[in-house]
């Protein structure tokens, strides 16, 4: 190791301590706790050595007997240690010499990196240019950002062979395929934001949300059905707008008319010709094709003549099968027609039934349920709801008489206990009242053999003859399906995972891979692709030939090209965590903590502990957690305050927030990268008394970050000095349990009114028929970051002792003592987590109104000083040496609460543009 420069008070302060004590082998807490120190210490004030509390500005001096960290950017493993022998080995990561990574020539400090990654959930996403993962493919639409989406959100696609044709919120649009390839230019030239890399397209006016599309290649004519009833054609032989015209007026639809009440489910063109939509309430229609044909030939002036035309025409099925007031077919919603042309039949889809109907005579065939049972009629009273109760009772426990009176501390706690309790109960109560039908019909599809193929919220498919005759029922993924499509002999399923399968006729799996990191809702084949929608609005394409030999032909070509559409992008980030103690503070104290070290900061992410807390606070907060609500008056003032000192208004841009009882949890954005950052969700797991109150736990945000991933967790864990086993448990519990979702206190107005969700168990993304290990989102972030109140203290050590080390700096004996060091050291907590050396004094535990070293407690406790208040975290990159690195720890000091911890981080991104996504 490289020879140490001592200023002379620090020479001096070491002379008084006898020589290091052996390094201790490395195990758990839990054999440490009961182990005498090996030295003796002189005991002397804290005033001794003064030292200021920021040290930002001074050199960190290490002893040079710490064999912890090495040189040159090498790790160095701990091979000789006896006791990890059988386990994956914890890891010390110097930067490489001369590294600057910001403006101001701050290296990054060494980090540790904890044991136990790589495997199970823990195990870190694969983020590269060409993924190994899965096939090639066309980037046709990049996942856009969901704020930008606000009513332009896409819902279906249909494809021919020269274009693709999309339905969104606001009208149509189609891509040329011809012109994929080309960089995005939106309509005459004028690109909408979240279409920056869009490949050049063309929309329609604006109209009602589009429900369903179908191609008509034979007439050039795309169909489309909206939500207001009405039923729209489009010609496919649109005069394309070139990108170097002017003219940037949208498409008109060659003709429409109001064909339901309700929205247009599907359509569908039957082999004769007739076209068939359907509805809510059951409602299916037949349009005859001499109509249509009679009002495509008047002139576009006469469109309300057309209209009425075809409104006359309308043949109403329900009304034929409907004799002395009952119906042969159910009442619920249509949501699916097909159309059988190999049998001249057309088949209706509701939630639980089918129903076969004949393409000619337009007669009903049969009625069936999803079991393959035929019913003789569907029109049955609807399924009474199970009663909801519609307020929670919360049981106070009150003392016996012939107890001894309780405590007010001992009340407290009942009261919380009691609240948990009924808050449990409610929650298990009107999950089994609100559960969907696991076998309710979510996509069908004609192969190419003539056979029919539906699938269900639960996974299963299930193939039928043309007769409604069930065949078989395979399962390869637990998750719902919700579209299909077909190519040849192939049939490709998408579910809400991401996922997209290849079956062949038989049903068995062909292949796999995660197209979209949210649910596939639309698969269309045409133009040598099948092309993918996902709820985001991205859209690609997967080349008809994968998987196969030309894929690893195209992932070669595309890495050793990677420099000619991949770009990288820096962003800063600055994590602070207060434990605030109920309190407030002042405006000069939140600026001496942010804003003095947010000049160049991309990114603020902060984590309140203890906002407000007690009894009936903390009931109160569960009871409002299950029917969706969150937040408090305290909260909002902490929101509003740290915005204000982060110059909010000119400088940052708030982006969301989440607060879980007195745990809170907010972001900002700086607004010259505004427009990279978004698609914000929350999160929340309590931990506190019978895991429902959230006095301990975490709250997260996650957010989009130039194309990356980010998860920010604001935590605070078990108390007291014996508790390392619940720290773990509880940090265990919110990694595998925090399931995000969109939440109320989101800034941008696509999430505006939607209750944020409870956690709920997450499901695994990984097909198999097998038993599934749980699949966290925290694991699939790009970067994740832990901070907040950890409470792991020093074991080992008084608290003169701890003082003594303090006032010395000698803060490379006292990591020997961290808890926490030596948890993520044999992999029991922060499994492959990463965190910066801690060359900052304990910040736990101070008196109020006392500030500096001095401050520590005092009283009869006398609490031995720990780093409670820590910054953690992981992201994807596979060297030694990661681009996303802490650096600068600032910490303030405060004169009514003691230490804030705030760490700065900067990351690199790498992205990708247009044809090629990363992800």
């Amino acid at each position: 190791m490289d020879s140490l420069i001592i200023e002379e008070e620090d020479e001096e302060a070491l002379a008084t301590l006898v020589p290091v004590p052996p390094r201790r082998k490395t195990h758990s807490y839990s054999l440490q706790f009961d182990h005498k120190p090996h030295h003796q210490i002189r005991k002397h004030s804290l005033d001794e050595v003064p030292r200021s509390a920021t040290l930002a500005s001074e050199a960190v001096y290490f002893d040079s007997s710490d064999d912890e960290f090495s040189t040159g950017g090498n790790i160095t493993e701990n091979a000789a240690d006896e006791t990890n022998a059988g386990a994956e080995e914890y890891t010390i990561v110097n930067p490489p010499p001369n590294v600057g990574l910001g403006d101001d020539d701050t290296e990054p400090l060494p980090e540790f990196i904890g044991a136990g990654g790589g495997s199970g959930i823990f195990k870190v996403p694969v983020r590269a240019a060409v993924h190994p993962g899965r096939p090639p493919c066309l980037e046709l639409r990049p996942h856009p950002l969901r704020e930008t989406q606000t009513g332009r959100f896409l819902r279906n696609i249909a494809c021919t062979e020269t274009q693709l044709w999309a339905g969104q919120e606001n009208g149509i649009r189609f891509w040329n395929l011809e012109d994929a390839y080309e960089a995005g230019c939106g309509i005459g030239g004028q690109v909408p934001r979240g279409d920056e890399d869009t490949a050049p397209f063309h929309e329609s006016v604006t109209t009602s949300p589009t429900m369903c599309l179908v191609a008509d290649q034979s007439n050039k004519l795309l169909w489309s059905g909206h939500k207001d009833g009405k039923i729209r054609a489009w010609k496919m032989d649109q005069s394309s707008v070139s990108h170097d015209d002017d003219d940037s007026d949208p498409f008109k639809e060659r003709v429409s008319w109001l064909a339901h009440r309700g929205p247009v489910n599907s359509i569908v063109i039957s082999s004769y010709g007739d076209m068939w939509s359907c509805s809510e309430g059951g409602v299916i229609k037949i349009w005859p094709w001499d109509t249509l044909e009679k009002s495509l030939l008047l002139k576009p002036e006469e469109k309300h003549m057309a209209a009425l035309l075809v409104e006359r025409s309308a043949i109403d099925l329900r009304s034929q099968v409907t004799v002395n007031g009952t119906c042969s077919i159910s009442s619920s919603e249509v949501k699916f027609l097909l159309a059988d042309s190999v049998r001249a039949k057309v088949w209706a889809v509701q939630s639980l039934s089918f129903s076969i109907w004949d393409a000619r005579s337009k007669d009903l065939l049969k009625v069936l349920n999803v079991d393959g049972q035929v019913e003789n009629r569907g029109d049955l009273p609807p399924i009474q709801d199970q009663q909801v109760d519609d307020e929670m009772k919360l049981k106070f426990f009150s003392a016996s008489k012939r107890e001894k009176p309780q405590g007010f501390l001992q009340r407290s706690r009942n009261a919380i206990m009691g609240a948990a309790g009924a808050v449990r109960r409610v929650a298990t109560r009107s999950a089994g009242a609100f559960s969907e039908d696991t076998r309710k019909t979510e996509a069908i599809v004609l192969a190419v053999d003539g056979t029919i193929w539906t699938g269900s919220i639960s996974g299963l498919i299930v193939q039928w003859d043309g007769n409604g005759n069930r065949l078989r029922d395979v399962n390869h993924h637990h998750r719902p399906v919700l579209c299909f499509c077909t190519f040849g002999d192939r049939i490709y399923v998408g579910y809400a995972s991401g996922y997209i399968q290849v079956l062949d006729l038989d049903g068995k799996l062909i292949s796999s891979w995660v197209s979209h990191n949210e649910p596939v809702i639309k698969l269309a084949a045409g133009g040598g692709f099948i092309f993918s929608l996902a709820t985001h609005g991205g859209v690609r394409g997967w080349y008809v030939t994968s998987p196969g030999p030309l894929d690893n032909i195209i992932r070669t070509e595309l890495s050793q090209k990677e420099t000619l559409y991949a770009r990288q992008d820096n962003v800063r980030i600055l994590i602070g965590t207060w434990n605030v103690g109920q309190g407030r503070a002042s405006h000069d104290a939140l600026m001496s903590w942010l804003g003095s070290v947010t000049s160049d900061v991309g990114i603020v992410a902060v984590g309140l502990q203890e906002v407000e807390m007690g009894a009936g606070f903390l009931a109160m907060s569960a009871a409002k957690e299950t029917v969706g609500l969150e937040g408090s008056a305290v909260g909002q003032w902490w929101i509003d305050a740290i915005g204000k000192a982060l110059d909010e208004k000119n400088t940052f841009e708030r982006m969301g927030s989440r607060q879980l009882a007195g745990l809170l949890i907010s972001l900002w954005a700086r607004k010259d990268i505004r427009t990279h950052v978004g698609d914000l969700d929350v999160a929340a797991v309590p931990c506190g008394f019978g895991r429902a109150i959230g006095n301990k736990g975490g709250v997260g945000l996650r957010i989009r970050v130039y194309d990356r991933i980010m998860c920010f967790v604001n935590c605070h864990l078990a108390a007291h000095l014996e508790a390392v086993n619940r720290r773990n448990a509880d940090f265990n519990h919110i990694f595998r349990l925090m399931v995000f979702s969109r939440g109320q206190n989101l800034s941008n107005a696509a999430a505006a009114g939607v209750s944020t969700s409870a956690y709920t168990t997450k499901s695994n993304t990984i097909p198999s028929t097998g038993a599934e290990e749980i699949k966290s989102d925290l694991a699939a972030a790009d970067m994740v970051a832990f901070f907040g109140d950890f409470n792991y203290r020093l074991f080992g050590i008084t608290y003169d002792e701890a003082r003594d080390f303090i006032s010395q700096r000698s803060f490379d004996w006292l990591r020997e003592r961290d808890q926490l060091r030596a948890e993520m050291k044999v992999g029991k907590v922060f499994q492959g987590m990463r965190e910066a050396l801690i060359t900052f004094p304990p910040t736990y535990k101070f008196e109020r109104n006392r500030s500096g070293l001095g401050g520590y407690d005092s009283g009869e406790k006398k609490r031995i000083p720990a780093w409670c208040d820590r910054v953690i975290y992981r992201d994807t990159q596979s060297s030694p040496f990661s681009e996303s690195n802490l650096q600068c720890p600032v910490v303030s000091s405060v004169i009514m609460y003691g230490f804030m911890t705030t760490f700065l981080m900067f990351l690199a991104f790498s992205g990708l543009f247009n044809v090629f996504s990363p992800f």
